[in-house]
C-alpha cells in the first residue's frame, strides 16, 4: 500500500483546548500557544469542529492565515456536523465540555453527504482550501458504530481518491471502533487517543499489530492520559478520561513515576517518549494551554532516557 501520510514530525499540535476545553482562554492567549508550537518546530495542527463548536478550528484558522501553506499539515474530523441551536445559545456547552455557547449544536451524520458537508464547513471555518488528514471522529459515541463506520469510511476514501485529502482514518478512544475502521476501508492514519500509553496500552494486543500488516500509521493523542502522566508525581485530584482519576489508576500512575525516577527520568518524558518506540506511531500530538507547556514538552521528547528504564517497565508488567 503506497505511504500517503504527510510528514508529521514526531511531535503535533493538538486544537482542543483552542475550543476552550474546560477553561476559556482569550485569542490572544490562542495566537501565543500556537505561535510557541511554531517557533518550536511544530508544523503539524490537529482541530475538529467537536472543540469549542467551531472555535479551535476558527482559531487554527486564523493563525496559519500567516503561514506559509507549503509549511504546514493540517488534520482535521468529521462525523459531527455543526448545526444552529438559536434556543439554546443562552447556554454554555455542557455535552463537550467547552466553554462555549452552545449555539450550534453537534448532529451526527456519517453519510457520504455528511462527510463532504461537515469538511466543506470546516475549510470555510479554517479558512484553509484543503485540511492534509481527514479523521471520522469518535464513531463509538454514537448509536450504530459499526454502520456508521461502514458508510464514513468509503466516503472518506473517496474523497482521499478524488485528491481532496491526502490521507484519512478513524479519530477515537476506542480500539474497537479503530478496528472496525482498519477492517471496513483502506485506512491510512488513526488517532488513537489514550489507549497506547505508558500506563496502559489496550491498543497493544490486535490494532498494533494490524497497522503493521496494513501499512497503516498511527497518530497518538492523550498520551499523558487526560493529564494523570503530566507530572513527576501523580497525586489524588488529577484528570484521567477526562474526569477525576480514580484511586486505583492514581496508584498505578505513582508505581510508574518511583520506576522512572530509579533511572533519573521524569515520569512525563517517558510517558512522551513510549509511544515513539513503536514504529507505526508517526507522532504525538499535545494541547496547551500556555506558551510554556509546549516549550516544556519539546524538551521532554529530547531527553535522554536509558534503554534500563523500558527494560525494568517490562519487567515490572507496565509494557507488553
Amino acid at each position: 500500500m503506497p505511504d500517503r501520510v504527510p510528514e508529521l514530525g514526531e511531535l503535533g499540535f493538538g486544537g482542543a483546548n483552542l475550543g476552550n476545553l474546560f477553561t476559556a482562554m482569550s485569542d490572544e492567549q490562542a495566537h501565543a500557544v500556537l505561535e510557541a508550537a511554531w517557533d518550536c518546530g511544530i508544523r503539524y495542527f490537529d482541530t475538529a469542529p467537536h472543540y469549542g463548536l467551531g472555535l479551535a478550528e476558527r482559531r487554527l484558522g486564523a493563525f496559519l492565515a500567516t503561514r506559509p501553506r507549503a509549511e504546514f499539515v493540517v488534520s482535521t474530523k468529521v462525523g459531527r456536523r455543526l448545526v444552529p441551536s438559536p434556543e439554546t445559545s443562552d447556554e454554555l456547552d455542557e455535552e463537550g465540555g467547552f466553554v462555549v455557547p452552545a449555539d450550534p449544536r453537534r448532529v451526527w451524520d456519517p453519510s457520504a453527504d455528511g462527510v463532504r458537508r461537515s469538511l466543506d464547513e470546516s475549510l470555510e471555518r479554517l479558512g484553509l482550501d484543503r485540511v492534509d488528514v481527514l479523521y471520522l471522529h469518535d464513531p463509538d459515541e454514537y448509536d450504530d458504530m459499526e454502520g456508521s463506520v461502514a458508510s464514513a469510511v468509503p466516503a472518506l476514501v473517496a474523497l482521499r481518491d478524488e485528491g481532496v485529502v491526502r490521507a484519512v482514518g478513524i479519530g477515537s478512544k476506542s480500539v474497537a471502533a479503530h478496528l472496525a475502521g482498519v477492517r471496513t476501508g483502506d485506512l491510512d492514519l488513526l488517532m488513537v487517543a489514550g489507549r497506547y500509553t505508558l500506563l496502559e496500552q489496550p491498543a497493544a494486543p490486535e490494532l498494533i499489530p494490524e497497522c503493521r500488516e496494513r501499512g497503516i500509521g498511527i497518530v497518538v493523542a492523550g498520551a499523558f492520559n487526560s493529564g494523570l502522566l503530566a507530572t513527576s508525581n501523580p497525586a489524588p485530584g488529577a484528570h484521567y478520561e477526562y474526569g477525576d482519576a480514580p484511586a486505583d489508576v492514581v496508584e498505578e500512575a505513582r508505581r510508574l513515576a518511583a520506576v522512572c525516577r530509579r533511572h533519573g527520568v521524569d515520569l512525563p518524558a517517558a510517558a512522551l517518549q513510549f509511544p515513539l518506540r513503536e514504529p507505526v506511531v508517526r507522532a504525538i500530538v499535545l494541547g496547551a494551554t500556555e506558551p510554556a507547556h509546549i516549550e516544556q514538552n519539546v524538551a521532554r521528547i529530547a531527553e535522554p532516557i536509558p534503554a534500563a528504564l523500558w527494560a525494568d517497565l517490562a519487567a515490572e508488567g507496565f509494557l507488553p
